[in-house]
């Protein structure tokens, strides 16, 4: 039975009704950011503190910040509905080979990723995880070093630095090798400034990648809660959250 035009038009304009209220209903629900803080060798004091930073910086973007120490949730079905995936002072081995597998598929089909000092004092066994973070921990000098911190180039990402150089107090590290040509730079150490740097005169201590589909960035510097209220690394910080939700259509080529 066909129902009157009349009806016919009342009908469709309810199913229009309704399409329109999910779509506006998916536009105005907030992007999620999964921050893993999950540790099986030295655990920072500082990790509630970089939790709570990243959901403050986070609620400013109109992100949903949720936590989880739980390797689990690296799962296929689970990561698909994240922008980004945070390792917030992670150590030592964390996932096992098929949760390796999930967040490698992960970032390859579009999802970022952001790491927080010790990220990289993280799945040493692991070949591609060196690709994500850029670097591994080397070591670093004994106690809290004052430094100077250098935007490397004149990038959307490193913006927050100040152009006179940016005086920090933490720990700094060494890596074992140079992130510069296989990632983008944007800040550097000045090693005059303090004793223990081994790298040289190029240090790198933030850099960001493009990597296949997906991005990553890293900051080695977020060892002292109070880092994490200091507002040019809040600011680096949320710059880094921009980029690798995809908010911050930046470049990070070499």
């Amino acid at each position: 039975m066909r129902l009157p035009q009349f009806w016919q038009v009342v009908s469709i304009g309810v199913i229009s009704a309704v399409l329109m209220a999910c779509v506006a209903a998916q536009q105005q629900a907030p992007s999620l950011v999964l921050v893993f803080t999950k540790t099986t060798g030295f655990r920072h004091d500082s990790i509630p503190e970089a939790v709570n930073a990243i959901k403050e910086l986070g609620l400013r973007e109109g992100l949903e910040i949720r936590t989880t120490e739980d390797a689990a949730e690296f799962t296929d079905d689970n990561l698909r509905q994240y922008k980004a995936v945070v390792f917030a002072l992670t150590t030592g081995d964390v996932l096992n080979d098929a949760q390796q597998s999930a967040l490698e598929r992960f970032v390859k089909t579009g999802g970022g990723w952001l790491g927080i000092h010790s990220a990289s004092d993280t799945e040493y066994q692991w070949a591609w995880y060196e690709q994500l973070v850029g670097a591994y921990f080397k070591n670093h000098p004994s106690g809290l070093q004052d430094t100077v911190v250098s935007a490397d180039s004149d990038h959307p990402l490193s913006r927050a630095i100040p152009s006179g150089g940016w005086s920090v107090r933490d720990e700094l590290y060494n890596f074992r090798t140079n992130p510069r040509g296989s990632a983008r730079i944007l800040a550097t150490l000045d090693e005059k400034t303090y004793q223990g740097g081994t790298m040289g005169t190029d240090h790198p201590i933030i850099w960001c990648r493009d990597l296949e589909n997906g991005r990553a960035w890293y900051t080695g510097l977020g060892h002292t809660k109070a880092m994490f209220t200091e507002p040019t690394f809040r600011a680096l910080l949320l710059a880094g959250m921009r980029y690798a939700t995809g908010i911050e259509p930046a470049t990070c080529k070499p």
